[in-house]
């Protein structure tokens, strides 16, 4: 099945604060989320061909957990000449005020 853009669904503030939750409780320690500002992730979006963006988890090699972006097209290829992004701003410790996503 191709990737056509419109991939991903849509869920309510309670199914995503329950699932956040659900992390947080069985990892309590770990990194909650990552930032990434909106001039990155246009960067991958406005490249030719790509249809949205596949996040990877990673871990860098002193143990910290990250994300890695690339750009995927309609094939369902990720476009590994073209732009990928890392090293978001962790949460904690940049997590904005306390809320259902991260509290």
């Amino acid at each position: 099945m191709a990737f056509n853009g419109d991939e991903g669904k849509q869920v309510t503030l309670t199914e995503a604060s329950a699932w956040t939750e659900n992390y947080r409780n069985a990892n309590p320690t770990e990194i909650k989320a990552h930032f990434f500002g909106i001039n990155k992730i246009n960067s991958v979006l406005q490249q030719t061909g790509v249809m949205g963006i596949r996040f990877y988890y990673g871990q860098e090699d002193n143990g910290t957990r990250n994300l890695i972006l690339v750009g995927t097209d309609a094939n369902e290829n990720d476009m590994t000449t073209g732009i990928i992004i890392e090293t978001g701003i962790p949460c904690p410790s940049k997590c904005g005020v306390v809320n259902e996503l991260n509290s």
